[in-house]
Formats: structure tokens, C-alpha cells, sequence
């Protein structure tokens, strides 16, 4: 062996290409096999839960204080700017993750840049001061735009063209959320809405020529893991909330139909998630894009429903100053919210017949009813749930028993 082609010689270019430390970044094939979530790309899920958790904890706290308003118009901002930088490197990531060393900076400094933003998510509830969440936001979108800046340097034609248009409406983005830095109050969720709906439009401006090579299996895998993350920050979240109340009020007769309750209510939402695989349906562009911009509600309602269940604890135990019926509906709500859009993106495309059609908006009315059940409210959704899942479960096998039959 010559010692140009020795990889002991430390000469990248003597390096097979996939242990080179920089490669030309490329797409990659829509048909790859075996594509699944990377351990950066796991990483970097778990680093923005840290995010979602302390804009969880927060509105816990100004929803328990008698703010719900100004508590859930804070958080549907803050979880915008979240979901939104997570959804966009993921969509990347699909189609251009190259694993390379500066494929991998870009992607470490976008998680410093949802560190930054978890740092600021308090002053945003406690002061309106939205300066450390912006600054973590742009953060992690400029490490993004230079991403497809990569991908610009590497490219020709219409693919290239996509790459320069990504970057440019990123960037021009950034210079137009300064104005919610310094809009006053009362029109700060007004330009808000307005930055959020130019950042939806770059990505069908940007690929109205070519399409991004992304994986369908791959990306349905992304979504899946980042549910079961948000779910499982939902169980930790009412956990903490039930072991508190027991520990300080001495509440365990109290508590346990709320510990119950919720348990089945977060089992229910992720069997029913995943209850068939949804990467066959993300044939087209159009309906991945539904798809995946529906996964905010998804993913919000989800962990909403973690932050409900410890509203209804402390309400429970006295910590709390709003209705016993206020705080069962921060449960209820996000719960029936989660029913009804999980069927609307995903499980009415697997299911025929009207009786198997309306098992979950059906289930998500049931667990709205439940909010007036008083202190029974948060078991009785939970029981709901599972009902939902027992039917659901019973006319999945009697139907495949049937075409069995008749094949």
C-alpha cells in the first residue's frame, strides 16, 4: 500500500469519500434504503424538548396565576419559533444531511441557538421580552442559511436556484422579525402572525421550479420520534406535578384519578399515532407539505396536554387560581384537539367505512363532555381514550377478518 492511499496518512484526499471531514454536499435519493434518524439528528431532537419544556412550565405557571390569554398567546408564539426551526432542518436534513464535519457544526450551533431560546422563554412570560428567544431563533436559522449557501456552492441549474431562494428568504425573514422586538404590545401578535406567514411562503417559493429530494420514510420517522419526545415530556411534566402535590399536600387519594387519567390519556395518544405508518401516504409534495405544517397542532396539543394535566394537579391541591371547569378544559382541550387533527392528517387516509371515520372526532366530543365531570373529569378522558383505542383496535381486526374471508 502506497502511502497516498494509506488513511493513517492524515491526507483527506487519500480518504475514502464518506470518511472524508468535508465532502461536497449533494442530495440524496428519495428511494435510499434503510434511511432512519441519525444520532445527530436525535440529538437534536432532545435539545429542542429542553425548549418546549420551559415554555411548558411557564404558561403552568401564568395559567395558574388567572392569565390564561396572555399565557397561551406567549406560547403559541414561543412553539412557532420552536417548531418551525425544527421543521426546517429536518425537511434539510432529509434530503442534503451529508454527515461531514460541517454539516455537523451548522447543526451543533442550530441547537445552541434553541438553548438560547429556552434561556429567554421566561423573560417572554414574565416581561414580554422577547430579545433572548429572537436572538436563539435567528440563531439557528442563520446556521441553516448556511446550509443551503452550501448547497448553492455545490450545485447548477434550478437546483441551485432553489438552494439561493431558501437562503435569501431566510435572511430577509430575520431582518423582518425585528419588528416584533420593537412593535408595542397590542400589535406584537399581529406582526407576529404576519413574519410567521412569510416564513410558510419560503418554502413554496423557493421550490416552485424543483422539489427538495426528501425521504419519505425518513421524514415520517422524524415526526414520529419528535411525538414520542413531546409525549414523553408530557408523562415527566404531570409526573413532577403529582409527585409534588403528594409530597407537600399529602394528596394521594386526591391525585391518583388524576395520575390515572392523564397515564391513559398520553398511552391513547400515542397508540393512536401510531397506529398505522403514514410514509405510504407522502406520495407528493402537496401532501407532505399539509402534512407536515399540520404536525404544529399536532405537536403543540401534545405538549399542552402534559402542561393541563399539572394545571388540573395544582388546582387539585389549591395552587391554582382559576375554575376547577377552566382546568379540566387545559386537558380536555388540547386532548380533543389532538383526536381530531391526528384524523385529519393521518389515520382518515387508513380507514374506511363512516362507523371507523368517526371513532376519533367521535372520541375527541366524549373527552370535550368530560370537562364537566368535576373532579372525575381527567379519569373520565382517560378512559375515553382507551375506549377509543379498544374500538378502534376491535373494527381494525374484524374488517381485516373480513377481507380474509372474502379474498
Amino acid at each position: 500500500m502506497t502511502s497516498g492511499s494509506d488513511p493513517a496518512s492524515g491526507a483527506s484526499g487519500s480518504l475514502p469519500p464518506q470518511l472524508r471531514p468535508v465532502r461536497r454536499i449533494s442530495a440524496r435519493r428519495r428511494d435510499e434504503s434503510h434511511r432512519v434518524a441519525s444520532p445527530l439528528e436525535l440529538f437534536f431532537d432532545l435539545c429542542f424538548v429542553v425548549a418546549i419544556a420551559q415554555a411548558g412550565g411557564q404558561v403552568v405557571r401564568v395559567i395558574a396565576d388567572g392569565r390564561a390569554g396572555e399565557g397561551l398567546l406567549d406560547y403559541a408564539m414561543i412553539f412557532f419559533s420552536i417548531w418551525w426551526a425544527w421543521m426546517q432542518f429536518s425537511w434539510f436534513a432529509s434530503a442534503y444531511d451529508n454527515d461531514d464535519v460541517l454539516y455537523r457544526l451548522a447543526t451543533l450551533v442550530q441547537i445552541a441557538g434553541v438553548l438560547v431560546l429556552a434561556a429567554g422563554v421566561s423573560r417572554v412570560f414574565a416581561e414580554h421580552d422577547f430579545l433572548a428567544v429572537r436572538l436563539g431563533y435567528a440563531v439557528m436559522r442563520l446556521a441553516l442559511t448556511a446550509q443551503w449557501l452550501r448547497v448553492a456552492g455545490a450545485t447548477t441549474g434550478t437546483e441551485r436556484g432553489m438552494a439561493l431562494r431558501y437562503a435569501g428568504g431566510v435572511l430577509l425573514c430575520q431582518a423582518g422579525w425585528l419588528g416584533v422586538l420593537v412593535s408595542p404590545g397590542p400589535v406584537r401578535p399581529w406582526v407576529f402572525l404576519a413574519m410567521a406567514i412569510a416564513e410558510i411562503c419560503v418554502s413554496p417559493y423557493a421550490e416552485r421550479r424543483v422539489k427538495s429530494s426528501w425521504h419519505p420514510h425518513h421524514i415520517s420517522e422524524r415526526y414520529g420520534l419528535f411525538t414520542i419526545i413531546v409525549l414523553s415530556e408530557s408523562v415527566a411534566a404531570a409526573t413532577a406535578a403529582v409527585k409534588s402535590g403528594i409530597e407537600e399536600n399529602d394528596a394521594l387519594a386526591e391525585l391518583l384519578p388524576y395520575a390515572a387519567g392523564g397515564l391513559l390519556l398520553v398511552f391513547a395518544a400515542w397508540w393512536i399515532c401510531f397506529a398505522v405508518p403514514i410514509h405510504g401516504h407522502l406520495r407528493s409534495r402537496r401532501q407532505a407539505f399539509v402534512w407536515g405544517y399540520g404536525h404544529y397542532v399536532i405537536f403543540a396539543s401534545a405538549a399542552a396536554l402534559g402542561a393541563g394535566i399539572e394545571i388540573a394537579v395544582r388546582k387539585e391541591v389549591g395552587h391554582a387560581d382559576l375554575s376547577r371547569l377552566a382546568a379540566n378544559a387545559t386537558v380536555t382541550v388540547p386532548m380533543a384537539v389532538y383526536l381530531v387533527t391526528v384524523w385529519a392528517l393521518h389515520s382518515r387516509f387508513f380507514t374506511a367505512g363512516v362507523i371507523r371515520q368517526l371513532v376519533l372526532p367521535g372520541s375527541a366530543g366524549a373527552i370535550l363532555a368530560c370537562t364537566f365531570a368535576g373532579h372525575w373529569s381527567i379519569l373520565a378522558a382517560g378512559l375515553v381514550a382507551a375506549l377509543t383505542v379498544a374500538t378502534g383496535t376491535a373494527l381494525t381486526v374484524r374488517t381485516a377478518a373480513r377481507e380474509a374471508r372474502t379474498a
